[in-house]
C-alpha cells in the first residue's frame, strides 16, 4: 500500500512517539519535490513563493508539500500576515539518521567481506587458464 497522509495517521495512532516522527519523516522523505525544498531552504530561510519558483506546480501544490514538511518536523513556518517565511529543522533528519546507522553494522560487515576478498591473490579460474598454465609451464 502506498504511504498517503491518510494511511500514515492510521500508523501514527498505533506506534510509538519516535516511531511515529520516523514515519513522518521518512514519508516527508520519499517525495522528490519536497527533498528539493528541503535542499533550498539548507541555504536560507525563503518565503513560500521564493520556495515555489523553480517548480512547475501551482503555489497551492507547492504549498501542501510544505505542509507535509511542517507535519514532519522538517519546515519550520513563520507567519507575518499573509507572508509565510519557511525555514529548515535538521533534527528530525538528525533521528532518521540515528535510526538508519543502527543497520550500518551489517554492511560494515560485507564492506569486511569484500575487502578480505579483494586481498587474496587472484587465481585463474576455469579451464581456460588452467591450459595457459600448464603450456606456461611446459615452455619454461
Amino acid at each position: 500500500m502506498a504511504a498517503t497522509p491518510a494511511n500514515v495517521a492510521f500508523i501514527e495512532r498505533d506506534a510509538d512517539p519516535d516511531e511515529a516522527l520516523l514515519d513522518r519523516v521518512f514519508f516527508a522523505l520519499s517525495d522528490p519535490v519536497r527533498r528539493a525544498i528541503l535542499a533550498r531552504l539548507d541555504k536560507e530561510a525563503l518565503l513560500v513563493s521564493e520556495l515555489a519558483a523553480p517548480f512547475a506546480i501551482s503555489l497551492q501544490a507547492v504549498s501542501r508539500h510544505i505542509q507535509v514538511l511542517v507535519r514532519a518536523g522538517l519546515v519550520q513556518q513563520a507567519r507575518t500576515g499573509r507572508i509565510s517565511r519557511c525555514s529548515l529543522d535538521v533534527g528530525p533528519i538528525f533521528a532518521a539518521a540515528v535510526w538508519i546507522n543502527r543497520y550500518t553494522r551489517y554492511w560494515q560487515a560485507q564492506f569486511d567481506l569484500l575487502a578480505a576478498a579483494l586481498e587474496k591473490p587472484e587465481r585463474p579460474r576455469g579451464t581456460r587458464f588452467k591450459k595457459q598454465a600448464k603450456r606456461k609451464e611446459k615452455g619454461a
